[in-house]
C-alpha cells in the first residue's frame, strides 16, 4: 500500500521502469506515490494498482493531473514520448522527474526545460549511476584536482539485449521512440558518468552499426574517439550485441592518478600523492566476490532501485531548500548530446564538433 507523508508523487507510463519508480518512491523519505497514468490500461494497469495500492488513471491525463496531493510527476513514458506529459505537467504546476533520457532530439531537450522553467517547476533527470560511492569518490578527486593533466578517459558498456527483447515492445529499436539503440537506452547511464567526470567532450569521430538484431533501425554497437575539452582523449564503446553481457567501465587517467571503475566497484584506484584516506576507499569499494546473479548488463529487470531511491530524496530534498539538485533538465541534457553527436558523426562518415547545434539527421543504420 501506499505510504503517507512528504510529497505526493505520480507516475506516467506503466512500462517495466514503472514498478523501479513505484519501489523507489515508497521507500523513500519525504515522498509517496499517490497514483499513477496508464495511456491504455490492461494487465499491466490493474497489476499495478493492486500491487502498489493506488489510483491508475487510464486515457485521462487530466483527471490524472487533478489528483488530490499530486505534487511531483514521475515520467517513465518511452524515451521519446517524455516531452508531451512533462510539459503538461509543468503547466499544471506539478514538479517533474524524467527518466534518461531526458527526450530523444535536443529541441525536444529544450522544450521541456523551457516548460518547465515558464511554469516555474522543478525538472529533473533520472541518472541513478550518479549516487554511487565509487562514482563519486572519482568526482571528489577529480574536482581536487588529484589526477593532474587528464591524458585518457574511456568507458565500455559491454552488454547483450536477446532478439526477444527488442520485439517485445513494437516501440523498442524505433527512431521515433526509443530515439536510439545501444547507446541511447542502454548506455547512457555510463556515458552520463563519462561526460560527468571527463567532460565536456570537444569533437567526436565515431562508427555504428546494426551488427546482430533484427527488426530495428537502429544500432546494437556503437564505437568512437574523442577529443575532451580539457585536452585528454577517449574512446567509447557501447553494444547490445556482446554475449553474454558485461559489467559497464569507465577509465579516468591523468598525468599523476589512475581510477579504473568497473560494475559498481573500484579496480585501481592509484595516485602519486598517496593520502591517508586513500586505503579505505580501495577497501569500501574494491571488487567484492561475484554473488552470481544477473546484472542488468544481460537482464534490464535485474537492477536495484536504490540509486532511483536517492535521486527521489535529493528531488524533494531541493523542493524542500536543503539540497542541490543532483541533475537537472540542462545537466540531463549532456548525455544526449554526447550520444546525438555520436549518431551524426557514425551516419556521416565525419568528425562532430560540440555543442551541437542542432540534432543531426538520423536514418537506419547499416548491418556492418
Amino acid at each position: 500500500m501506499a505510504a503517507s507523508g512528504g510529497r505526493g508523487f505520480g507516475i506516467v507510463g506503466l512500462g517495466m521502469i514503472a514498478e523501479f519508480h513505484a519501489k523507489a518512491i515508497q521507500a523513500m523519505q519525504g515522498g509517496h506515490l499517490v497514483c499513477a497514468f496508464s495511456r491504455k490500461g490492461g494487465p499491466n494497469a490493474e497489476k499495478f494498482a493492486k500491487e502498489f495500492g493506488v489510483k491508475v488513471y487510464v486515457g485521462d491525463y487530466d483527471a490524472f493531473l487533478k489528483h488530490p496531493g499530486l505534487d511531483c510527476v514521475a515520467i517513465a513514458t518511452p524515451s521519446g514520448a517524455h516531452l508531451e506529459p512533462g510539459a503538461a505537467a509543468a503547466k499544471a504546476k506539478k514538479h517533474v522527474i524524467c527518466e534518461k533520457p531526458l527526450e530523444i532530439t535536443l529541441e525536444r531537450c529544450d522544450a521541456l526545460i523551457a516548460a518547465c522553467k515558464q511554469n516555474r517547476v522543478l525538472l529533473g533527470g533520472i541518472f541513478p549511476s550518479r549516487t554511487g560511492g565509487a562514482v563519486n569518490a572519482i568526482k571528489q578527486a577529480l574536482d581536487q584536482k588529484r589526477f593532474g593533466q587528464l591524458t585518457v578517459c574511456n568507458a565500455v558498456i559491454p552488454w547483450h539485449r536477446t532478439q526477444q527483447y527488442y520485439d517485445s515492445g513494437g516501440w523498442r529499436g524505433t527512431w521515433a521512440l526509443d530515439g536510439g539503440g545501444a547507446l541511447m537506452n542502454q548506455s547512457i547511464h555510463t556515458i552520463d558518468l563519462l561526460q560527468w567526470l571527463a567532460g565536456p567532450a570537444k569533437e567526436i569521430t565515431a562508427y555504428a552499426g546494426c551488427l546482430i538484431h533484427k527488426r530495428i533501425e537502429v544500432e546494437d554497437a556503437a564505437t568512437a574517439i574523442i577529443k575532451w575539452k580539457s585536452g585528454a582523449i577517449g574512446t567509447l564503446t557501447g553494444s547490445t550485441a556482446m554475449w553474454p553481457g558485461l559489467p559497464n567501465e569507465v577509465l579516468i587517467t591523468g598525468s599523476d592518478g589512475t581510477a579504473w571503475f568497473r560494475g559498481g566497484q573500484l579496480v585501481t584506484w592509484q595516485f602519486a600523492q598517496e593520502r591517508p584516506e586513500d586505503a579505505n576507499i580501495r577497501e569500501e569499494y574494491s571488487p567484492k566476490p561475484d554473488a552470481g546473479g544477473k546484472t542488468g548488463a544481460s537482464d534490464p529487470r535485474a537492477i536495484s532501485f536504490v540509486g532511483h531511491q536517492k535521486q527521489f530524496e535529493n528531488f524533494v530534498g531541493c523542493l524542500d531548500g536543503k539540497e542541490k539538485l543532483l541533475v537537472d533538465g540542462k545537466e540531463a541534457r549532456k548525455a544526449v548530446e554526447v550520444i546525438l553527436a555520436v549518431y551524426g558523426s557514425s551516419l556521416s562518415g565525419k568528425a562532430v564538433k560540440l555543442p551541437l547545434k542542432k540534432t543531426p539527421k538520423r536514418r537506419k543504420f547499416p548491418k556492418v
